[in-house]
């Protein structure tokens, strides 16, 4: 005899129920590009759900949410051990991301290129992102400056990477880095990973894969100033969206325990 299907003809008692699954597809239906500890978190607060995170996550697989991301230039790394600062101000972390051209509507010249520089701080997660259209050492220093006025305290310790916005080869180039003399003058240890080692800087590469899905995966800009407008928008959300790592608070929340301990 042919063997059949073992799939059971009835649904399993713990099963989500049909209005748990409404609500998750209005959810979604009204926020396209939620996620995860979004949705999960709604669902709690406003209808009372009381099921893993790890079960929404099978019923959104199963519901076919999880689409491919278009925004491809990162991968996911395994970090090893890390002493992650308990205090806000220990250390940030700070890179550039390159604004995908997919982003970009067709009135922009091709030559048009956009840059993200991103802050974290490792402690509460909490992020600051601008915009420009050049990575320099002076734009550098505007977005350190930037940072200091978001957060109202400066950091003991700021890590890059060791591109030219953040260091000179001091081999071939003598004069002292914007940056570093900004961070001399402000008592801020600069201290820059080993180079070819981006997954160093993993809080802030880990963000920037969480930008092309969230953010640039969505939507396109018509200028600097459209993307700035947007991309402020962006970071309000970006800082409110729990974190497993946080225990499920949001950066916001993070920021709020530490400075009230």
């Amino acid at each position: 005899m042919i063997d059949k299907l073992h799939r059971p003809h009835s649904r399993h008692p713990n099963a989500h129920t049909d209005e748990e699954i409404k609500w998750i597809k209005d959810l979604i239906r009204r926020n396209p590009n939620i996620t995860l500890c979004e949705l999960w978190t709604k669902l709690k607060r406003n209808k009372g759900y009381k099921r893993h995170i790890v079960s929404l996550y099978k019923v959104l697989k199963r519901i076919g949410f999880y689409n491919q991301v278009l925004i491809s230039g990162t991968s996911k790394y395994t970090p090893k051990k890390y002493d992650t600062p308990t205090e806000l101000g220990k250390k940030w972390q700070i890179d550039v991301k390159y604004v995908p051209n997919e982003c970009k509507t067709n009135s922009l010249p091709e030559e048009t290129k956009f840059y993200q520089y991103t802050c974290i701080d490792e402690a509460s997660r909490e992020r600051f992102l601008y915009w420009y259209d050049e990575h320099t050492p002076a734009n550098t220093v505007d977005f350190i400056k930037r940072c200091i006025n978001y957060y109202k305290y400066k950091p003991e310790e700021i890590q890059t990477d060791n591109g030219t916005e953040f260091t000179y080869n001091r081999e071939k180039i003598k004069v002292i880095h914007p940056m570093n003399e900004f961070c001399i003058n402000n008592n801020i240890y600069h201290h820059k990973i080993r180079t070819r080692t981006p997954r160093h800087n993993g809080k802030v590469e880990r963000s920037h894969r969480n930008d092309n899905e969230r953010f640039y995966s969505f939507f396109n800009f018509y200028s600097l100033e459209d993307l700035i407008k947007q991309g402020t928008q962006y970071l309000k959300r970006s800082n409110n969206i729990p974190m497993q790592v946080l225990n499920y608070l949001t950066p916001i929340e993070m920021r709020q325990k530490l400075l009230n301990k």
